[in-house]
């Protein structure tokens, strides 16, 4: 198959390939080089940001004609190989057990909260005609340099209506300049893609992260929450007094530091990570999430990431009674803190033991939150429907 491409087909039916072609061309030949085509009812891509993503639009459309197509960038692949960090990982879901529809979100960096809604209570009514009456649950890849994932997790979850939602911010390699969603043949910026998904085969969500909280705490007090951008922490600031906190200096401070020293805001009784993104020239400091003045965050410090991460995935193989496979979204900065502690082969082992599936996102989502420095998905269970 060249270019080191391979592909596994799971008992659900589900068939994913992956690849680390240069070029969107050659990426798109060697999937469709290895899957079976026929049966397949949608397709999920998760892309290299070096991709023309008009090219490789177009050659999606070419090698698999009438098969719904949606994707994004990623800053990593996943696939049952373990993670790839260029290439195409692709999930081709079968007509047989799965039932799809999706849909757009378009200038979600000014959310019709309205539009948006409709457009999901849509979707459901799509899926409801379809007659099936399987287990359902939403996902969505978002355009994380809209800085709107707030308003879009919190629009469609409630358009929702229970129906369980999980996703992943597109990524672009930590360079932070052009995101890109494709759907439907077309590449979209300032956008979200939703996928309905109903299926006769068992299913878990879950969230897994690896940090526990300390005593150290500290109070936004000058922020602008739009921009995600923190000028102080305690009246100080934010760059210096973060700095200060974890014993770093302040000029100093990488991506690296981000990852092994997490923020952590508590929500109804659990604590969800807000990652840092930057230092700005000002001292300031730019999040992936939205912070706004007077919200507590909590510095939090790194438990074991294999064990916890192995702990989250053999309990749901128990829970299913044996995983057929994973979609999972996965934080870059999990990577990044992985591969400082020099055990990012170790998590590649769980992931290929266990057929995680996905991409590394600038963020997650999970029923109606939106977060960092967290592994979410979906598990599907070996056993069918009854």
């Amino acid at each position: 198959m060249g270019h080191g491409t391979q592909m596994r087909r799971h008992l659900c039916g589900i068939q994913t390939a992956w690849t680390d072609a240069a070029e969107p061309g050659a990426a798109v030949a060697a999937v469709a080089g290895a899957v079976e085509p026929t049966g397949i009812g949608h397709l999920m891509v998760f892309f290299s940001p070096t991709y023309d993503p008009d090219i490789l639009t177009a050659e999606l459309a070419a090698r698999f004609p009438g098969v719904p197509v949606t994707g994004c960038t990623t800053s990593g692949g996943i696939s049952p190989a373990g993670s790839i960090d260029r290439g195409l990982v692709a999930i081709a879901f079968p007509r047989q057990g799965f039932r799809i529809v999706a849909g757009v979100l378009t200038q979600i960096a000014r959310l019709d909260v309205e539009g948006a809604a409709s457009t999901v209570r849509g979707l459901r009514r799509l899926l409801d005609q379809s007659g099936g009456t399987g287990h359902r649950f939403a996902i969505s890849l978002i355009d994380a340099l809209a800085n709107a994932e707030e308003t879009v997790v919190s629009a469609v979850a409630w358009a929702l209506d229970g129906i369980p939602l999980i996703g992943g911010s597109a990524g672009d390699d930590l360079a932070f300049r052009a995101t890109v969603l494709i759907h439907e043949g077309r590449a979209h910026r300032d956008a979200a893609v939703i996928l309905l998904v109903e299926t006769d085969f068992p299913i878990r969500i879950f969230k897994s992260d690896n940090f526990e909280p300390t005593s150290r705490k500290f109070v936004v007090t000058a922020a602008r929450e739009d921009e995600r951008r923190v000028y102080e922490l305690n009246a100080e600031p934010a760059a210096r007094e973060y700095a200060m906190a974890v014993g770093l200096d302040p000029e100093r401070l990488t991506p690296m530091s981000f990852a092994a020293y997490p923020l952590a805001v508590k929500i109804g009784g659990e604590y969800y990570c807000r990652s840092i993104s930057r230092v700005e020239p000002d001292g300031s400091l730019t999040f992936f999430c939205a912070i706004g003045e007077g919200v507590v965050m909590t510095l939090a410090q790194p438990r074991d990431i294999v064990e916890a991460t192995r702990a989250e995935l053999a309990a749901l193989d128990e829970g299913l009674g044996g995983l057929d496979l994973v979609i999972g979204f996965d934080c870059v900065f999990r990577r990044l803190d992985a591969e400082s502690r020099q055990v990012r082969h170790r998590i590649a082992d769980l992931y290929r033991r266990y057929s995680v599936v996905g991409f590394e996102t600038y963020g997650e989502q999970y029923r109606s939150m939106h977060l960092n420095q967290t592994f979410t998905g979906i598990a599907i269970g070996r056993v069918g429907a009854p």
